[in-house]
């Protein structure tokens, strides 16, 4: 059985899901099983909401302060699960802040908005801008959704910042400077913060 939950530079994860409408050029999924503590982060099957929950019941959180839904997959594919579970964590552990790490393609992804949902339970947004038009987001991200998502992307990211949620939009330093000036721009337009992460090769 893959890992549900597991750590990552001292961070928690919970891993719901292998689902994902992005094949990503630089994404960490094609160069290895897992990462950090992990030992497989490919589920035979996507868990149910009771196995999210036993993982979370078994998991010692002492000293954790935070805690990140990003697994190998889109969390927001498992969107009753990632509520369901996120809701179980914030009573068991109300101290914790939660964390959604995510594409911004919910509402393609479950044919509604689903912001405020999604806001209600976590305490921050991390989405991936990955790049800075429509045109190149789909070169970079493979989406299934083409044309459609970076305008889809951008509202999620929006309307999370009119939620009063901490939103961040980051890019990948594959991207060139010129793009992530660009990127940061976007970001501050939008009121939200920016990350530039650092490609692991």
């Amino acid at each position: 059985m893959a890992d549900i939950i597991y750590t990552y530079h001292n961070s928690v994860y919970l891993n719901i899901t292998n689902k994902c409408p992005c094949r990503c050029v630089f994404c960490i999924r094609d160069k290895a099983d897992a990462i950090g503590e992990a030992e497989n982060l490919f589920h035979e099957t996507e868990p149910t909401t009771e196995e999210i929950k036993d993982a979370i019941d078994r998991f010692d959180f002492g000293g954790k302060d935070t805690a990140v839904f990003c697994g190998y997959g889109e969390p927001t594919n498992a969107l009753d699960n990632l509520i369901k579970s996120a809701e179980y964590l914030k009573e068991k552990f109300p101290e914790i802040k939660l964390r959604l790490n995510t594409n911004g393609l919910s509402d393609l992804i479950n044919e509604r908005e689903t912001v405020k949902e999604i806001c209600a339970h976590f305490d921050s947004v991390s989405i991936s801008l990955n790049d800075v038009s429509s045109e190149e987001y789909d070169k970079i991200t493979r989406n299934i959704y083409p044309g459609k998502a970076y305008e889809a992307m951008l509202k999620f990211a929006r309307y999370c910042v009119n939620e009063g949620v901490e939103t961040r939009l980051s890019v990948v330093d594959v991207i060139g400077e010129e793009k992530i000036k660009k990127a940061k721009e976007i970001a501050d337009s939008i009121g939200a913060d920016f990350l530039c992460r650092k490609y692991d090769r």
